[in-house]
């Protein structure tokens, strides 16, 4: 049987490198599509690279031109018209497409625990949640109207060595390993779920091609819910001290740093705790595997190795000292 013919949109990001990198290594033929000045994560040795704006659905057209692919996956696709695009570009050139849609469309507050494929999609606080949805809308009724061979994916927070999801990411970090006061939203009791890009990527990767997913949407995750409070502990044992946590209530953060509050609100103050069921079913013998305590290490090694990496936020640092000075 002939390799996959594969096209990745977006292909060297946080996710998507790792997906990209497996799939080749399974000797898919793959192609990505970036503007190509991507420079973090080292490039994917044995794909081929176009260039394009994958923002820009003309760019896209202009770079792909007549080629047809086995799978097309876009990890660049954040509202309905890019998502339009695609569909009437890769009609009929693809047997199936792979949307990044995110486990923050689920509704919020979470009514019933754990989160399935089937919880509502409903998000009142976040308007990226809400272009997802309607990104969404768009793949089922095209799938209803034409049989297009769309499979929706929902990631939840999906890091790999670059990615700190403490809040303010490397600012946060440099106040843990200064001992400096970090500020933790809510009590920091609530059950958050955090999924290595490898562990993501076997899941991902398994689901080209592959019939049964057709149609469907499945969310991939890890199986580990932990704590605010834990999460900001593994990062303190990683960098060997004790984090100063101050806990702040969430609206006072989404007051303070506005651009967060969106996110904050509209997710990360939420317990979530997904069922992985379908994704097990899809990929048999798929499980994460890489417990955050490792995935912790992995992030604050990467950040201590390059001094260039360490960069705060003058301007955040100084918002998170007003924060802890607000509440006594």
């Amino acid at each position: 049987m002939s390799a996959l013919r594969v096209l990745i949109i977006g292909g060297n990001g946080i996710i998507s490198a790792s997906c990209s990198r497996l799939a080749v290594e399974r000797g898919m033929t793959v192609t990505l599509l970036n503007r190509g000045t991507h420079t973090t994560r080292p490039p994917i040795e044995g794909a081929e690279t176009i260039l394009g704006d994958a923002g820009d659905p003309a760019s896209i057209r202009d770079a792909v031109g007549t080629r047809e692919f086995d799978v097309v996956a876009n990890f660049r696709a954040f509202v309905p018209a890019q998502v339009g695009a695609d569909v009437e570009q890769f009609a009929g050139r693809t047997g199936q497409y792979l949307f990044i849609s995110s486990a923050s469309a689920y509704q919020k507050p979470v009514a019933h625990l754990p989160i399935t494929e089937s919880t509502p999609l409903h998000n009142p606080f976040w308007q990226y949640s809400r272009d997802k949805i309607a990104c969404e809308d768009v793949l089922v009724q095209a799938y209803r109207d034409s049989g297009f061979p769309m499979t929706i994916v929902r990631p939840s927070h999906t890091y790999d060595p670059t990615l700190i999801p403490l809040e303010g990411g490397w600012t946060a970090l440099a106040r843990i390993r200064d001992g400096r006061p970090l500020v933790v939203h809510g009590d920091g009791t609530s059950l958050w779920t955090l999924t290595h890009a490898r562990d993501f990527a076997r899941a991902f990767v398994g689901l080209f091609g592959n019939p049964h997913a057709l149609g469907a949407a499945v969310h991939i995750t890890s199986d580990e819910s932990l704590t605010w409070n834990a999460i900001a502990a593994l990062f303190g044992s990683a960098l060997g001290v004790e984090p100063r946590i101050v806990h702040i209530a969430s609206d006072a953060i989404a007051r303070e740093i506005t651009e967060a509050g969106a996110g904050l609100l509209g997710d990360k103050a939420h317990s979530v705790l997904f069922d992985n069921t379908k994704i097990k079913r899809l990929v048999p013998g798929w499980v994460a595997t890489t417990p955050f305590a490792e995935g912790a290490r992995e992030i604050t090694d990467w950040y201590l190795a390059d001094p260039s990496r360490q960069v705060a936020d003058a301007r955040l640092d100084a918002a998170f000292d007003r924060l802890v000075a607000a509440a006594g």
